[in-house]
């Protein structure tokens, strides 16, 4: 099956920036490959529900992203590397939280977690005032 490996989080201060990567390997069980995937980020901080952060589709050509993210993140894909990215600018204490990416064949951009088949085991990344 289709595994996903996150990496890049960390401390950091307030206004610093950081980027995640979300390596992948396998098929899903009908063969697809990476390329095929719809790729996401979420976040969950303790004691929260996990939170849409961004997405972004097959080609990398349509993103979206969250009300509360939207202008700092940048999310990307390199189908070449299978890995997708997500660059974070302008860090905020409120964007502390364990980030995973997730990935599903899907007819479109979604931002329901429950869509999603594949997961990573998620990077932390803490934000400090």
């Amino acid at each position: 099956q289709v595994q996903l490996v996150e990496s890049g989080g960390g401390l950091v201060q307030a206004g610093g920036s950081l980027r995640l990567s979300c390596a992948a390997s396998g098929r899903t069980r009908a063969g697809r490959t990476f390329s095929s995937l719809i790729m996401s980020w979420f976040r969950q901080a303790p004691g929260t529900e996990r939170e849409f952060v961004a997405s972004i589709t097959e080609d990398g050509r349509v993103t979206d992203y969250a009300d509360s993210v939207k202008g700092r993140f940048t999310i990307s894909r390199d189908n070449a590397k299978s890995t997708e990215y997500l660059q974070i600018n302008s860090l905020k204490p409120e964007d502390t939280a364990v980030y995973s990416c997730a990935g599903g064949v899907l007819l479109g951009l979604r931002r329901d977690h429950r869509r999603y088949a594949y997961w990573g085991q998620g990077t932390q990344v803490t934000v400090s005032s």
